[in-house]
């Protein structure tokens, strides 16, 4: 099997990782409460019994509750910690008494960020560290000293982006010393302008894709991972309200239903398996806390693995409308 991009760079990650956006209870400055921290507990197990030993956090989940109901679980087992690999993502800010909500790549927001990382989650060091979504105000030197300060210091390993198109990747790359490996992206079954060459299925909307100066290609070129957040976009084909779905939304929900009970696996493990059985050997973050669920992604690995170019395509025509772009 071929390794991922994340492996060639000595980084011992799973193929599928678990978001945790979902930990910590609500979106305001209340404290986690204690059955916030079990119900972390719970996700954690579950994806690690699942085969997952890589997660995926951000610094404003939940106001920084989802790290610190993460944190307080490493801290009652001391030996987890080495065992799966840790990343998060800083440079979104809230609205506040200074501004609006903004972004800020500064070097002193990066650095104080992820002290504040480590401290919630109760650890020494982050396996990797994204930027979170591009900011227009960038400067590419702040953020290649802020990089560099980071790991001299051993407080992050490796580094990368989420949301930047192949530009903005290069940029801060023509600065930093050290390689952006990863790029998370919006990607799955129902969003597939990063499969139709660059063309956004939101186009009409107004939308610009990412994807259409050849981003795909560039980072399969240059070894950077590939992640998916929203991979199951949001339960349409796995378990969503099916009279909210369009006609090829729905005829894809029976094609994956069907598919799942032919294979004797789970709707879930489909959907995800034909993302994963991309060339560039996508990583999915999938977002869910529920136990069930996630286990129900554990098969995806082996869907990816056994899925036909025919079964592949099948499924691709049948969530574009029955048509090829």
């Amino acid at each position: 099997m071929k390794k991922i991009p994340l492996e060639k760079r000595n980084v011992s990650a799973s193929r599928i990782i678990l978001g945790c956006m979902g930990l910590g209870g609500t979106w305001d400055n209340s404290s986690a409460s204690s059955e916030e921290v079990l119900k972390a507990e719970r996700a954690i197990d579950a994806a690690l019994e699942s085969g997952m030993t890589m997660f995926d956090h951000a610094d404003i989940y939940k106001r920084g509750k989802a790290e610190e109901v993460f944190g307080q679980v490493l801290q009652s087992r001391p030996g987890l910690r080495e065992k799966i690999i840790i990343q998060s993502k800083c440079g979104i800010r809230f609205a506040d008494e200074a501004a609006p909500g903004r972004y800020d790549f500064s070097k002193g927001h990066i650095l104080n960020s992820v002290d504040g990382i480590l401290q919630r989650l109760s650890i020494e060091y982050l396996d990797i560290l994204l930027l979170h979504r591009p900011d227009p105000l960038m400067e590419p030197e702040e953020v290649a000293d802020a990089f560099l300060q980071l790991k001299s210091s051993g407080k992050v390993r490796h580094f990368g982006v989420s949301n930047m198109n192949k530009g903005q990747v290069e940029l801060i790359q023509a600065y930093s010393e050290q390689p952006m490996i990863i790029n998370q992206l919006e990607m799955s079954l129902n969003k597939l302008d990063w499969v139709d060459q660059g063309v956004s299925v939101n186009q009409a909307a107004g939308k610009a894709s990412y994807f259409a100066d050849g981003l795909m290609e560039f980072s399969m070129m240059n070894d950077i991972q590939i992640q998916a957040w929203s991979p199951l976009a949001k339960g349409v084909f796995t378990g969503h309200d099916s009279s909210q779905l369009s006609e090829a939304e729905s005829e894809t929900r029976a094609l994956v239903k069907q598919m799942a009970a032919d294979k004797e696996t789970t709707e879930e493990a489909i959907v995800l398996g034909w993302l994963m059985r991309h060339p560039a050997k996508i990583q999915p973050v999938i977002g869910t806390t529920d136990p069930e669920r996630i286990k129900n992604c554990g098969d995806a690995v082996r869907q990816s693995e056994i899925m036909t170019r025919e079964e592949w395509y099948r499924l691709y025509v049948s969530a574009r409308g029955n048509k090829l772009p």
